[in-house]
């Protein structure tokens, strides 16, 4: 009997020491992703600096939308996973649109967390903004650098994106709503894998694109310029349940160190080292951490 009370005190005074330390499960962060390339590299950077700073992580990448990954966040099923602040703005908050980059960070943080306990880290100066794009010879040939030249000509001009683009607010009705009543010479829907080779061989004069499409470099197209606020800023930055930061604040800072570096010409080539080059998000993301000294 004295040996089993003994036993007993042993296991009491090591759950203890557990408790004391936060436990294993303390120092493991879930770490997910949308489904596209650009949230395959980022959520592979959270992943590979939490584990460099000797966190255990789940990666659940590629895990789905913008309403699956909040979701995921909300149930608890995962602790971090990279958005955009325009994003969070329109689609999850279905807040006004606003073009000041810093006025939506605020508006989108403070709203997150008053609303669902979620923290947005640091933003990324990167903007991966809903794009209209161009062939350089076709832009100067028509002489169109905004959206407003677009529109002053879209019955010369033919363009392609998914299907959606037709529907959706941030698509034609939305730049009906804000550069005025018009119609292209054609829309064609395309698999978003297929429009950038539509737009080069010529088949279409206008891409529906995104701020940091590998494409948009790799190919040397012009982005037009959306000259009356059409979107907001889509700024990334990591969203962390309130709880994981709770039982390691340290994260914070750990992700923080990325943002920084993370500009609109950065993301592009990383993209196309993975769309265009085939290459995986998790070497490319590596690569570019050790470049930037950030993990050994």
């Amino acid at each position: 009997m004295k040996k089993f009370i003994k036993l007993l005190m042993m296991l009491g005074l090591l759950m203890a020491v557990l408790s004391a330390c936060g436990g294993s499960d303390d120092k493991t962060i879930t770490v997910a992703s949308k489904d596209f390339t650009e949230q395959f590299i980022l959520g592979e950077m959270y992943a590979l600096l939490l584990e460099d700073a000797g966190f255990t992580v789940e990666r659940k990448l590629n895990l789905g939308g913008t309403p699956v990954a909040q979701q995921a966040l909300l149930d608890g099923e995962i602790d971090v996973y990279p958005e955009y602040t325009g994003t969070g703005l329109l689609t999850v908050l279905k807040m006004d649109v606003m073009s000041d980059p810093q006025a939506v960070f605020d508006a989108v943080k403070e709203a997150y967390q008053d609303q669902f306990n979620l923290v947005w880290l640091d933003p990324a100066p990167m903007n991966n903004t809903q794009a209209l794009a161009m062939t350089k010879t076709r832009a100067a040939e028509l002489g169109i650098t905004t959206f407003s030249d677009m529109v002053a000509n879209a019955d010369q001009l033919v363009l392609i994106g998914p299907p959606e683009f037709a529907e959706r607010e941030d698509g034609v009705p939305g730049l009906r709503r804000v550069y005025g009543d018009f119609n292209f010479a054609d829309f064609l829907t395309v698999d978003p894998g297929l429009r950038y080779q539509a737009l080069l061989s010529g088949e279409a004069d206008v891409v529906v694109a995104f701020g940091t499409d590998g494409e948009l470099a790799a190919y040397d197209l012009q982005s037009l310029v959306d000259d009356k606020g059409l979107y907001p800023p889509y700024q990334v930055a990591p969203v962390v349940r309130q709880e994981a930061l709770d039982a390691n604040p340290e994260v914070a800072d750990i992700l923080n160190k990325v943002a920084p570096l993370l500009t609109d010409a950065t993301m592009q080539r990383l993209n196309n080292e993975v769309s265009g080059n085939g290459r995986e998000p998790a070497d490319v993301a590596r690569e570019f951490l050790v470049q930037q000294g950030l993990i050994e």
